[in-house]
C-alpha cells in the first residue's frame, strides 16, 4: 500500500514541454499497438510506465510479488 501512494506521487510530478511532447508520442505508439482494445486508464498506465521506466527498473519487484502473494485478493486497481 506505501509502495503504491508513493508510486502515485512520484508518478504526478509536474512534466516538462519536452517530456510531455515524447508522453503524448508514446501514447501514440501504445495506442496503435494495441489496436485501441484496451480502457483509457490501462493506456495510460502503460503510458507512464514506458515514460518513467528508469524508475520502475529500480524498484524492488521482490516486495511487490510478496505483497501480491499475501494478498486475498487477487485482483488489484492501481
Amino acid at each position: 500500500p506505501n509502495i503504491e501512494i508513493l508510486l502515485k506521487i512520484f508518478l504526478t510530478i509536474p512534466l516538462s514541454n519536452a517530456s510531455g511532447e515524447s508522453y503524448f508520442s508514446v501514447l501514440k505508439r501504445i495506442k496503435n499497438y494495441s489496436k485501441s482494445t484496451m480502457g483509457d486508464q490501462k493506456l495510460s498506465n502503460l503510458a507512464i510506465m514506458y515514460i518513467e521506466q528508469e524508475t520502475l527498473n529500480r524498484v524492488d519487484t521482490a516486495i511487490i510479488i510478496d505483497e501480491f502473494a499475501i494478498s486475498k485478493t487477487r485482483k488489484k486497481f492501481i
